[in-house]
């Protein structure tokens, strides 16, 4: 099974999509880590490097959007989200331009860089402006096919990237991508994992694990955070009855906010949140971090019985 980090797959799809002239590129001196140096070395005259001021650098994709440029602006998602996000909010939100921001080394997994680096609150931030779209894609396949829709849709869109390989989850040949709309990757009756970005792989094997204990779960690749398919978490929440959400994210305003809000309004349950809890990252390997912060395929399959064992005490 091939393995690619997302913002790896980002830089590719740029390089694939960019002979569109209306697609200009714009980094903020990280143009080797976010991977926008594959779209640089075959369209260097849409290339950009607006140095170390995001700030600035999203004014000026604002101002470029105005023109009739579709605009990616890409730094890490730390950055992009915080540093940057009163210009996001004012420039390019409020006038509903066509940005988008290609967000790297998002959520834990970004190695020694630490807390400073670690971006576990920005799907809360991006997803509280109107008229931002949140994408957070799993693998290389379906990080191509996030960028074709970030293209095509008219208005800013936040593109959630991961620094760590990842393996595929999606078959190319087989796989069809819909903004605003989740994917059942594993059928399952007992319970429903819904997840994004790397935490559907993390998913996929707690299943495994809930599989081997008689329990059949189901996973749900919410690639789209924002607008979320509401149709697939009802249809979800009736059929197993509980729901584990699983984000590489603080546990405030992310993907599990997103489920509850859908479901406390349509269809309630029991909804167990696994992320980040309410806490800073922490230097130290991938491995080591998620397993530190609750992040493993053990501790999804841990919540995921207790949220069956609430269910059943009905």
């Amino acid at each position: 099974m091939s393995k690619m980090a997302t913002r790896e797959a980002y830089g590719n799809a740029l390089a694939e999509y960019g002979a569109d002239k209306r697609i200009v590129v714009l980094d903020a001196d990280l143009s080797k880590s976010t991977k926008t140096d594959t779209f640089k070395k075959v369209y260097p005259e849409r290339h950009f490097n607006m140095g170390i001021a995001e700030g600035n650098m999203m004014s000026v994709a604002a101002g470029l959007a105005t023109t009739g440029k579709i605009v990616f602006a890409s730094t890490f998602a730390i950055f992009a989200s915080e540093r940057a996000c009163e210009q996001i909010r004012n420039s390019i939100c409020y006038p509903k331009l066509n940005v988008k921001i290609g967000a790297t080394h998002a959520g834990l997994t970004v190695g020694e860089d630490g807390a400073s680096h670690q971006a576990l609150e920005d799907i809360a931030v991006m997803r509280a402006l109107p008229n931002m779209v949140v994408l957070s894609p799993c693998d290389e396949i379906e990080t191509k096919c996030a960028i074709k829709a970030a293209i095509e849709h008219e208005g800013p869109v936040y593109i959630r990237l991961g620094r760590l390989a990842v393996e595929d989850v999606h078959d190319p040949a087989k796989y069809k991508f819909e903004l605003g709309k989740g994917v059942q990757v594993k059928n399952g009756k007992d319970v429903t994992l819904v997840a994004t970005g790397m935490m559907v792989q993390e998913s996929l094997k707690a299943a495994e694990i809930l599989k081997a204990e008689g329990i059949s779960a189901g996973v749900i690749d919410i690639h789209t955070i924002k607008p979320i398919d509401k149709d697939i978490l009802v249809k979800a929440a009736k059929k197993t009855g509980c729901i584990v959400t699983v984000e590489e994210h603080n546990i405030s305003g992310g993907l599990g906010g997103a489920v509850c809000e859908v479901l406390s309004t349509t269809y309630p349950c029991y909804v167990k949140m696994v992320g980040v809890q309410e806490k800073y990252g922490k230097s130290g390997t991938p491995a080591a971090i998620l397993k530190k912060y609750g992040l493993t395929p053990e501790d999804i399959a841990a919540r995921a019985k207790e949220a069956i064992a609430e269910k059943n005490s009905l």
